[in-house]
């Protein structure tokens, strides 16, 4: 038991890194093109800047559950790849289909594991519904502008 609550704690901490580190890269990319300058001047630029941060952020995901997957390999929990990805993606996010389970000995892990997919969709909700926000307060200023022109 000791020994699970170690590991779903250092993969909770590596997972947040990551996390951290893929939203930092998305709010690099948006600001590095500019997009409160040209971006947010269309409906399509609007809705495209919208979708590639939920695409970023969905490969964040991606990558995390793919080190849960490489974590139950590596423990001996699972023996191959597939149903270790299979396994960590219904965990992480907490669909939790019960085809596949873990035996006794390692199953504390997965529920570290639904832990953090939780968390971790909720940061990048809160993200995704912030950059939406300030999309919507960059189209109010501008129609307030435009009004004053």
């Amino acid at each position: 038991m000791h020994l699970q609550i170690a590991i779903g704690s250092l993969l909770m901490i590596i997972t947040t890194f990551v996390h951290a580190a893929c939203t930092l890269a998305a709010l690099w990319a948006l600001r590095m093109t500019h997009a409160d300058r040209w971006g947010l001047r269309t409906r399509w630029m609007r809705v495209s800047l919208i979708a590639a941060l939920v695409v970023l952020m969905f490969y964040a995901a991606l990558l995390e559950i793919t080190i849960w997957a490489a974590t139950y390999l590596l423990v001996g929990a699972m023996s191959a790849f597939e149903p270790a990805l299979y396994f960590s993606t219904v965990t992480f996010t907490t669909l939790g289909y019960g085809d596949i389970t873990l035996n006794e000995s390692w199953r504390l892990l997965a529920s570290f594991e639904a832990a953090n997919g939780i968390i971790m969709f909720g940061w990048t909700t809160a993200l995704i519904f912030a950059f939406i926000q300030r999309i919507v307060q960059h189209e109010k200023a501008a129609r307030a502008s435009d009004v004053e022109s």
